[in-house]
């Protein structure tokens, strides 16, 4: 990735969001020395503007931000970066720079697909999840059957909290099966976009 630090002299704006929840947590600057060092270490170094000198983000806090990907705008002029924070990432203690709570909760279904599909790939021993995969796709579909029951009896007789129970029993279920299939949620969610009209 070529960026062109030329055009804001010597500096690239660096849009950092959560790699899990989507959010974006704050705005930083990079000169190329910053970019070089945030790829060597893997942890996101800005240039402040203020200091004249490089910054790690969480040197002093603890609240770094691991870096996943980072990708150039269309102009090569401004910098993405996923990342995750090990902590709140504005030094007023806020999760966001823009003084929003850093959570998504529909984005834990992602995380949980990605988790089951390594433990997919790795099988590690003891691990609830390996067994259904070591049982085949018969018992998970079983299990999914057995799930989407309960939930049915507390959804008609039983309590909310039940019923959310059960719910989220059958859509770990359910994602363990479509994981076994090379399939995953985010092929459910094409599949209901496609259907809405809105």
């Amino acid at each position: 990735m070529k960026l062109d630090f030329e055009k804001m002299g010597g500096l690239v704006p660096a849009i950092i969001q959560d790699a899990n929840t989507n959010k974006v947590l704050m705005l930083g600057f990079m000169n190329e020395e910053a970019y070089e060092k945030t790829k060597e270490t893997g942890k996101v170094t800005f240039f402040s503007r203020t200091r004249n000198c490089l910054w790690m983000k969480g040197e002093t806090s603890g609240n770094t931000l691991q870096v996943v990907s980072m990708a150039a705008d269309c102009d090569n002029d401004t910098l993405l970066i996923k990342a995750i924070p090990a902590g709140p990432v504005c030094h007023t203690g806020a999760d966001t720079c823009f003084n929003e709570r850093n959570e998504e909760p529909v984005m834990f279904l992602k995380f949980l697909q990605n988790f089951i599909e390594r433990r997919r790939q790795e099988m590690p021993e003891g691990s609830y999840t390996t067994t259904l995969f070591q049982k085949g796709v018969n018992r998970m579909a079983q299990k999914v059957g057995e799930e989407a029951v309960e939930t049915v009896i507390e959804a008609t007789n039983g309590t909310d909290d039940r019923l959310i129970y059960e719910a989220a029993d059958m859509i770990y279920h359910l994602i363990v099966l479509l994981t076994s299939k090379g399939l995953s949620i985010e092929d459910l969610a094409r599949e209901l976009k496609s259907r809405h009209k809105g």
